[in-house]
């Protein structure tokens, strides 16, 4: 690599050697007007100005064709006298520092930013290429060299030194070795994570219960099918004999990289390798269960309903799902429980509702009724003078609170009063009779 000098600026030219270039007006002088951008004037005639990152990348085509006043259309945009040329993205601007930052800042800035973009965690579309740019970002800027070198001439100066951007191939890997130590991320990137046991996946099922069952709880015997560890390679998912091998695709590391070169850079993108499924190793697979280590299986299990229960409840039964990878421990089963409706009685909540027909005479005068409950048939005492529509309580009628069996609700009972359609002649008479005795009592209350 050599350093090409604009005026008392050094800047890297690949595939020369070093060599001191006199002033001249005829060249370019480069000065720096902020920390931010360059502004070049020219010794000659009019002023052109260039307006460039600190990390613009600077190839040996395009330094000669600025020298020239002739910038590459690809690279600049010209407007009359004035030059604009796009930078690459900002290291600092990536992790969120500023350009002083302490090593201990950039370091807490990437753990930050790494946690919040890991492609298992975000799921957004761009999260794992800025995840990437994010990992670039923290290797150049934690090394003390690379940063010199980044803060004097940007990442093109990076790669005319031959350091690239950083000894990483794959982010994931200097995700692992920063996190290494802390606790990890909860099972996330790496071979390490992908090889270490997992825990089974959760079960469902659903349960139909009647209307008592639901009210006063039920011990049921339910049959569930689920995978369960293979017994003949003891979970392993390799035939009982052999070993793993590494995987000749990844390498081991259970993930491939594949790299694309553009205009603007060379691109690369992480995958997981499809020859080993991300372990990094590759065995030949047990013939029993087909190299998963779980085969399913159908078991019986006794269930204790709780009183209380009702449409919509979920039971969780724990370590009864599926069996976890590589002797991990298993999920859980969650019951899902649905309520027949019974024909008479009706729930709202922990109350039952019910509705009693009494006639207009019993409305009246007051009488006793039987009316069923949970709890069989029970004696009400209508009271007279019931007014069509009253709600009656029948305290603690109702249904368990959920946790709390010996607390109950209530029953209501909604008196609805029928009037006759049609009466006899005698019927007829008394009520006309009734209806003349009660003209009388109002005339008189008047007077």
């Amino acid at each position: 690599m050599a350093l090409l000098q604009f005026g008392g600026t050094l800047a890297p030219k690949l595939g020369e050697k070093p060599q001191l270039l006199p002033r001249s007006p005829a060249l370019t002088r480069v000065i720096y007007a902020d920390p931010r951008f360059l502004v070049s004037k020219s010794g000659s005639g009019g002023r052109l100005k260039h307006l460039v990152s600190p990390t613009a990348s600077l190839q040996s085509r395009t330094s000669s064709r600025l020298l020239n006043h002739a910038p590459s259309p690809r690279f600049c945009h010209r407007r009359g006298s004035r030059f604009i040329v796009r930078a690459e993205s900002d290291f600092y601007s990536t992790l969120g520092v500023s350009r002083n930052a302490s090593k201990s800042e950039i370091k807490s800035a990437y753990r930050k930013l790494a946690r919040s973009y890991h492609p298992d965690v975000n799921k957004d579309p761009g999260a794992e290429q800025k995840f990437k740019d994010i990992s670039n970002a923290y290797e150049v800027l934690s090394d003390d060299e690379k940063r010199s070198i980044y803060d004097k001439y940007g990442e093109a100066g990076l790669k005319g030194a031959g350091m690239g951007t950083g000894d990483y191939s794959n982010p994931f890997d200097l995700f692992e070795s920063l996190f290494e130590g802390f606790g990890g991320m909860g099972g996330m990137g790496g071979r390490a994570a992908r090889n270490r046991p997992m825990q089974g996946d959760d079960e469902a099922y659903n349960l139909v219960l009647n209307f008592k069952e639901a009210v006063f709880g039920v011990e049921k015997e339910i049959e569930i099918t689920r995978l369960e560890g293979c017994n003949t390679c003891d979970g392993s998912g390799a035939k009982p004999g052999t070993k793993p091998t590494t995987c000749k695709t990844c390498g081991g590391q259970g993930q491939v990289v594949s790299s694309t070169r553009t205009p603007l850079g060379i691109f690369q993108q992480v995958s997981t390798c499809n020859t080993c499924g991300g372990t990094g190793e590759f065995s030949t697979p047990c013939n029993t269960c087909g190299g998963d280590g779980r085969v399913r299986k159908t078991k019986r299990i006794s269930l204790k309903v709780p009183a209380g229960v009702d449409s919509g409840s979920r039971l969780r039964v724990r370590s009864e799902g599926n069996a976890g990878r590589r002797g991990g421990p298993p999920g859980d089963l969650y019951v899902f429980i649905d309520v027949l409706s019974d024909p008479v009685l009706k729930r709202d909540g922990t109350n039952i509702l019910y509705t009693c027909k009494v006639s207009y005479i019993d409305a009246i005068l007051g009488t006793t009724v039987k009316v069923p409950t949970v709890d069989g048939m029970v004696d009400l005492k209508i009271p007279s003078g019931t007014q069509p529509g009253t709600t009656l309580v029948m305290s603690k009628k109702g249904v368990p609170l959920l946790g709390k069996s010996n607390a109950r609700g209530d029953q209501l009972v909604r008196v609805q009063v029928e009037i006759p359609k049609r009466l006899s002649s005698d019927e007829r008479k008394l009520i006309e009779e009734l209806a003349n005795l009660n003209k009388a009592q109002t005339a008189n209350s008047r007077r």
